[in-house]
């Protein structure tokens, strides 16, 4: 079956970024010279920009038109049980190791869980209007790119409610990763594990991270136990696009032979 024009149009223009016949920050011709060059209509013409600006390769200045988008180095995100057993915040210290500077906005409330955080936790059916869980909204930025990484966290109140850590971004232990935090009342995470997928970015989210609209962002839904008790869970979300996600950890003890 033919792809539609817009398509293919898109699939031209892609190949001529891609080969640096538009290099970075090129202006895009005109909406009328692209709709002769390729014997299309205007709106065929806007479909194909459209479809390119989701995939991050253009983008819009209001008034001035379309450009190619400037390529921008994939960043690292490291994923690491003994990261985040290290004291402090996880973020800042990777951010140090990258010699840059890291920061975050947060806003936290209490709130009765959805019900897929609810069955994340193991919740049990919520009681009336009951708030049963903290939510806490991140936004992560570093000093030379500005906000890149987004993250919520759900923690339950029936382990945190009038403890000093009850706020995870307030109090004695404000900023600290959660094992720290959940160690200073005597919850000792001990495993997590992490589901990775992606997804198109919501119109907020985009905006926030300065991303296409409908550009794929990587999902990462973050789970901490204690033994059996689910202690958090966290959606984080970063631009497919520029993030690439490091996993690692050791092996155990290399002489012990293999089963």
């Amino acid at each position: 079956m033919d792809q539609p024009l817009y398509v293919r149009i898109a699939a031209a223009l892609r190949a001529r970024i891609v080969s640096g016949d538009l290099p970075p920050g090129t202006r895009l011709p005109a909406r009328r010279e692209l709709a002769t060059e390729y014997d299309a209509a205007l709106g065929v013409i806007s479909e194909a920009s459209k479809l390119l600006v989701r995939e991050g390769l253009l983008t819009s200045r209001p008034g001035a038109g379309m450009f190619v988008r400037e390529r921008t180095q994939r960043r690292r995100l490291v994923r690491s049980w003994f990261r985040e057993r290290q004291g402090g915040s996880p973020f800042a210290r990777q951010m140090e190791e990258q010699g840059r500077r890291g920061a975050w906005e947060y806003c936290s409330d209490t709130m009765q869980a959805p019900a897929e955080i609810r069955e994340r936790l193991g919740l049990p059916a919520p009681d009336g209007r009951r708030h049963d869980v903290m939510r806490t909204g991140y936004t992560y930025a570093s000093d030379d790119e500005g906000p890149w990484m987004l993250a919520t966290s759900w923690e339950p109140l029936s382990i945190t409610k009038g403890t000093p850590i009850a706020f995870p971004e307030a109090g004695p232990h404000a900023g600290q990763g959660v094992t720290q935090r959940m160690a200073a009342i005597g919850v000792l995470v001990d495993a997590w594990d992490e589901e990775v997928w992606a997804r198109p970015a919501s119109p907020s989210e985009a905006r926030t991270l300065s991303i296409g609209a409908g550009s794929i962002v990587t999902v990462v839904e973050r789970s901490y136990f204690a033994g059996e008790l689910v202690v958090e869970v966290a959606d984080i979300i970063v631009p497919a696009e520029s993030t690439k996600l490091v996993y690692t950890g050791p092996v155990g003890d290399n002489t012990t032979p293999a089963p």
